[in-house]
C-alpha cells in the first residue's frame, strides 16, 4: 500500500490545511504541463494521496490499513471477505479480461481531458481593484483540421474486420483448470471497435494536438496572493475531440515599491521634514485613486499615521474597500549651516530651557505602537 503521507511530505499528524498546502506545492512541482510529461505518474500519485487524505472517512480508513483507491488491495489489512468477485480479478490479472468477454465492449475514442495548470504574475493595483490577466499555456487543444475526429476529410472510421466491432477479441487457452474462454483487446484496433484507414495529417488520428496559446483570466478584486483560480473546460481537450478538462490558475502579487498590504489595507512611509511634523502641514501623495490631499497634524510624532478611509483593497465579494494607512517618518538633519545652528540653538533655550532631566523607562514612549511595520520604517530609513 502506497505510503500517502510520503507521497505528499507531510507527517501523519498534518492537519487538514498543511496536507492542501503540501497538495498545492506538489501539484505544481509535478504537473506534466510544467515539470514535462516524463512526470505524468507522479502527478497522478499526487492527486491519488491528496484524494484520500483530503477526505476524513478515507484518511480514516487509509489510516486503518484499508486503501480507499484500491480496497481489494487492502482487503487484508480490514478483514474483507474473498468472493467469487476476487477470483474474477485473479483470473482476469493471469488472462487478460474476463470470462467469455462478459461486461466489455468497444473503447470510445473520445476520452474527457485532463486539468491543466498555469500561473500569472498581477501588480498590487490588480489585487485591489480587479482585472484581467493572461496566462500562457502549452497544452493539448483540438485538432482544426478534423475537427476532432481523428480522420482526413470526408472519410470516417470503419468497422474492425477482426473484432467486427466488439473492441476485444475471444480465444481459448488451456490452463490447470481445464480450457476456459478469455478475452483482450483487439490488437488491430486497439480496443476501440473500429480503424481510422485515413488518419488526419496534423493530429495523426488522434484529434488533438498540442498547442500554444493565451487564455484571458478574470481577477477578482481584493484577491489575496497564491490563490488558485478554476476555469472551467479551458485545460486540456481529450483524445478524440474529448470535452477539455479545467484549468487551474495560481496568482502571484509582486511587490509594490510604494505600499504594502495588510488584510484589506494598505500602508505607505512618508519621510516629512522636521518643521512639518512640528508646525503641521498638508501635502498631496500619489495613490492607486489618483493624487490624494493628506494633513500632517502639528506636533506629529513619528510612529504617528494618518488614515484615508477607504482608499484600500477592495473587500471579496463586496464593493467596501479598507482604508490606506500612511506611516509618518520623521527626517532630522544631521548637517546643519550656521544660520541654522543658531536657529536651532535659540530654539532650544525657548523650548527645551526647562528640562532638567532626561525621561528614562525601559521601553520607548511608542513601543506599544511598534510591530510589523516597524521593521519596514527600519528599511527604508
Amino acid at each position: 500500500m502506497a505510503d500517502y503521507y510520503e507521497v505528499l511530505g507531510v507527517e501523519r499528524t498534518a492537519s487538514e490545511e498543511e496536507i492542501k498546502k503540501a497538495y498545492r506545492k506538489m501539484s505544481r512541482k509535478y504537473h506534466p504541463d510544467i515539470a514535462g510529461p516524463e512526470f505524468e505518474d507522479k502527478f497522478k500519485e499526487v492527486n491519488a494521496a491528496y484524494e484520500v487524505l483530503s477526505d476524513s472517512n478515507k484518511r480514516q480508513m487509509y489510516d486503518q490499513g484499508v486503501d480507499p483507491n484500491n480496497p481489494q488491495a487492502s482487503a487484508g489489512f480490514g478483514g474483507g471477505s474473498f468472493n467469487m468477485g476476487d477470483m474474477g480479478d485473479i483470473f482476469g490479472q493471469f488472462f487478460g479480461g474476463g470470462f467469455g468477454g462478459a461486461g466489455q465492449g468497444p473503447i470510445p475514442r473520445t476520452q474527457p481531458g485532463r486539468d491543466a495548470l498555469a500561473s500569472v504574475v498581477i501588480d498590487l493595483k490588480t489585487a485591489v481593484f480587479g482585472g484581467v490577466a493572461h496566462a500562457e499555456i502549452n497544452t493539448f487543444a483540438l485538432c482544426q483540421e478534423c475537427g476532432g475526429t481523428g480522420a482526413q476529410a470526408g472519410s470516417q472510421p470503419v468497422t474492425c474486420p477482426d473484432c467486427k466491432g466488439r473492441g476485444f477479441a475471444q480465444k481459448v487457452v488451456r490452463t490447470l483448470l481445464g480450457q476456459m474462454m478469455t478475452s483482450a483487446p483487439c490488437e488491430r484496433c486497439e480496443g476501440h471497435g473500429t480503424i481510422i484507414e485515413k488518419p488526419c495529417a496534423s493530429c495523426m488520428g488522434h484529434g488533438r494536438v498540442r498547442a500554444k496559446r493565451s487564455v484571458g483570466v478574470t481577477i477578482p478584486a481584493g484577491i489575496r496572493d497564491d490563490s488558485r483560480l478554476r476555469l472551467a473546460s479551458q485545460g486540456e481537450v481529450g483524445e478524440g475531440g474529448g470535452a477539455a478538462g479545467d484549468l487551474y490558475i495560481d496568482v502571484r502579487i509582486k511587490a509594490d515599491k510604494q505600499y504594502t498590504r495588510d488584510g484589506d489595507d494598505l500602508h505607505c512611509w512618508i519621510q516629512v521634514p522636521m518643521s512639518w511634523a512640528v508646525l503641521g502641514h498638508e501635502l498631496t501623495i500619489e495613490t492607486f485613486d489618483g493624487p490624494q490631499k493628506i494633513t500632517i497634524p502639528a506636533g506629529c510624532q513619528p510612529e504617528d499615521t494618518v488614515a484615508l478611509k477607504g482608499l484600500g483593497v477592495t473587500k471579496l465579494r463586496t464593493q467596501e474597500r479598507g482604508d490606506l494607512v500612511a506611516h509618518i517618518a520623521v527626517h532630522i538633519p544631521t548637517k546643519l549651516n550656521d544660520r541654522e545652528r543658531d536657529l536651532m540653538t535659540q530654539f532650544g533655550q525657548l523650548h527645551d530651557s526647562s528640562a532638567g532631566h532626561v525621561a528614562q523607562s525601559s521601553r520607548p514612549r511608542n513601543a506599544g505602537k511598534k510591530g510589523f511595520f516597524s521593521k519596514l520604517k527600519d528599511a527604508l530609513s
